[in-house]
């Protein structure tokens, strides 16, 4: 390996962990820490890590945005036949992890997958910019094109033909990822971080620390 990449680490000291510290419920535990970030104006809070496998049991992961999320679980939104909408279809589960290095903290969840009710995916993308629109309604998510030529003409056709006269197509929409495991990550020095995690059994959540 190269000794710049091994020499480089960063020590965390900012904040510890504590059982006695974690709300025994681990959405309001989310609410607590993704607020943090948010009030601090952390450039893309909201960003999460997306984890799919598909029936092959080969996994991907992609950075997306959160858009809502409730103790029912955690929304975002994407084109249903994505690589990751196909994943979703034959294996239905996945994690997600949120990461803000200001204040070393991390938080994972995995969980089931289902789609979102049409009424709630049609709410979403009317709300979004036109621009955002017609690209989610114009683009091949995930599909091979030739150039980058291609995918601007496909955009421009697509403005030609309905302007921003349009509604969501049934192709796109939103999924809900309904947690069965939390686990909250504080940075601590030494590398020996304090993990919280939150398990659900028989519809109760318990949770124990974990060794960094």
């Amino acid at each position: 390996m190269q000794e710049d990449i091994q020499k480089k680490r960063h020590e965390y000291t900012l904040k510890q962990l504590d059982e006695r510290d974690v709300n025994l419920n681990p959405f309001t535990q989310f609410d607590i820490w993704f607020k943090m970030a948010h009030d601090l104006d952390l450039l893309d809070a909201n960003a999460m890590t997306l984890a799919t496998v598909n029936s092959d049991g080969k996994p991907t992961a992609r950075i997306l945005l959160l858009k809502d999320y409730s103790d029912q679980g955690f929304c975002f939104f994407t084109n249903y036949n994505s690589r990751k909408g196909k994943d979703i279809k034959e294996n239905p589960y996945g994690a997600i992890v949120f990461f803000w290095p200001e204040l070393e903290k991390q938080i994972r969840i995995e969980g089931s997958i289902e789609k979102l009710k049409s009424k709630d995916s049609d709410h979403y993308f009317m709300n979004r910019p036109v621009g955002s629109r017609r690209a989610a309604a114009a683009s091949p998510q995930s599909s091979i094109l030739k150039n980058r030529d291609e995918l601007e003409q496909a955009i421009q056709n697509f403005k030609n033909e309905f302007d921003d006269k349009f509604k969501r197509p049934n192709y796109w929409g939103g999924y809900k990822l309904k947690p069965t495991k939390f686990e909250f990550w504080q940075g601590r020095e030494s590398r020996l971080n304090d993990r919280i995690e939150f398990e659900l059994e028989n519809g109760n959540w318990n949770f124990h620390r974990l060794a960094p």
